[in-house]
């Protein structure tokens, strides 16, 4: 039944949930409430319809890296499968000879998922700061500034990806040369404009490989890849921890296991799948050198140089494929409390060996995906914003960034929202129940027996 009460905040109405980000996982997540019944609540994306998430703008693979019979955002409806999705779409004899997903195809079944279900989304908006505000019954909630104008709501997921608690990061050197000379791979890149060009790519994770191929397949006269470690990474670590007793239970783990899990994992890093590879290798024009790190740029005769541990390479365009950095100073949602948000530096030393100051920087989040506070009682409203994006990595695994792991991470998320909903106004609901008086029948008197 319907179980939430309608709240205003100086008179203005108050959202349950307000979701930033309209990708997968912020439409999904929304999908997950609405089955609750938090129907009062939207979903945000500064993106025009059916640009929202990376299928269709910096994601650069041709297909799904994962199998195409997973499950995830239909959360255990078999009607919403992608399955269902392409059958109904291009036939069952289709389904049976696809090999994995195209990411175009992807982005249309997330679309329709969306549609059928109702999820509310308001396209072109941007979100901004986030912070306290009260209902006019006295109930914790958030003012959230957006480029439409102030928003108010009792809880704020933000799904935004790789942006949820930090930016895409590249070296200071490369940032400070001339932005026609470079761009991160979640860059809009004119590749078209690569064509006769030496491109030299930074990174050998799948989004490098991904945009190394982007520009051979565009004309590129030559493309080099530089890779850190001296040996490729070629295991996919995430293929491991994909069972649910590692996607359901890591984060009820000690802090010593956590941090040993996924230091290890995410010092592994991402390794690239044959197919990626193959796109590379077709072409004769793509050079992949190992354990050649950059250390400093400059610009000489229009060119990029860059300095290597074995001499300068020189380049018309530089791509870096170096992924994000957590710190949530720098996003913008954040600004009010990015100071008090405890990181995994604040709560857990690990032994020497195991000391990484880039996964010591991400969030400590309690167990509904909120943000913790660093100095108890100096933001406490942070308690109200739940991450999920990429900056769950360290608390949840792979929860807020990996298709696999909604049907496990999302009914959690959900769950940890509608029980902060619940417990912040059980007063109201105490009252409701001892002013319940619905009877469900009506007794005859005249078969009562007198006395």
């Amino acid at each position: 039944m319907d179980w939430l009460q309608p709240k205003t905040c100086g008179g203005a109405p108050v959202l349950d949930v307000l979701v930033v980000g309209g990708g997968q996982c912020g439409v999904v997540a929304a999908f997950a409430l609405m089955r609750d019944k938090v129907r009062n609540l939207l979903v945000l994306d500064r993106a025009p319809h059916g640009r929202e998430g990376p299928w269709t703008t910096y994601a650069r693979m041709h297909n799904l890296r994962s199998w195409k019979d997973q499950s995830g955002p239909d959360l255990g409806v078999p009607s919403l499968t992608y399955q269902a999705w392409h059958e109904a779409q291009f036939g069952t004899a289709s389904w049976e000879t696809l090999r994995y997903i195209p990411k175009e195809f992807w982005n249309d079944y997330l679309l329709w998922l969306r549609r059928v279900v109702g999820v509310p989304v308001r396209n072109g908006v941007e979100a901004g700061r986030i912070g306290p505000a009260r209902t006019d019954d006295g109930l914790p909630c958030l003012r959230v500034e957006t480029s439409a104008g102030p928003m108010l709501a009792r809880k704020v997921v933000l799904a935004t990806g790789q942006e949820g608690a930090g930016i895409w990061w590249m070296p200071d050197f490369i940032r400070a040369l001339p932005a026609h000379l470079r761009a991160h791979s979640a860059d809009a890149i004119d590749f078209g404009a690569l064509r006769g060009k030496v491109v030299a790519v930074l990174g050998a994770g799948a989004s490098a490989f991904d945009n190394a191929a982007m520009a051979l397949e565009a004309g590129a006269a030559e493309v080099h890849l530089f890779c850190r470690r001296a040996e490729p990474m070629v295991v996919q670590p995430y293929r491991w921890l994909t069972f649910a007793g590692f996607m359901r239970h890591i984060h009820e783990m000690p802090d010593e296991w956590r941090w040993r899990f996924m230091a290890h994992v995410l010092g592994l890093r991402e390794g690239f799948p044959p197919d990626t590879y193959a796109r590379v290798l077709a072409f004769p024009n793509f050079t992949m050198h190992v354990g050649r790190p950059w250390s400093d740029a400059r610009v000489q005769d229009c060119q990029a140089v860059v300095a290597t541990s074995r001499g300068d390479f020189t380049a018309d365009f530089l791509i870096c494929g170096t992924g994000v950095r957590m710190d949530p100073a720098l996003v913008p949602e954040l600004a009010g409390c990015a100071h008090n948000i405890a990181r995994w530096s604040d709560r857990y030393t690990p032994p020497a060996e195991e000391a990484n100051p880039r996964l010591g920087a991400f969030p400590y989040l309690a167990d509904d995906y909120s943000f913790q506070e660093r100095v108890l009682g100096d933001t406490p409203w942070m308690r109200d914003i739940h991450l999920f994006g990429i900056g769950t990595t360290m608390s949840f695994g792979p929860a807020g960034a990996s298709i696999n792991a909604m049907g496990i991470a999302v009914p959690r998320l959900a769950a940890g929202i509608t029980r902060g909903l619940f417990a912040s106004d059980l007063p109201r609901f105490y009252d409701s129940l001892r002013a319940y008086d619905v009877a469900q029948v009506e007794i005859d008197p005249t078969r009562i027996a007198a006395d």
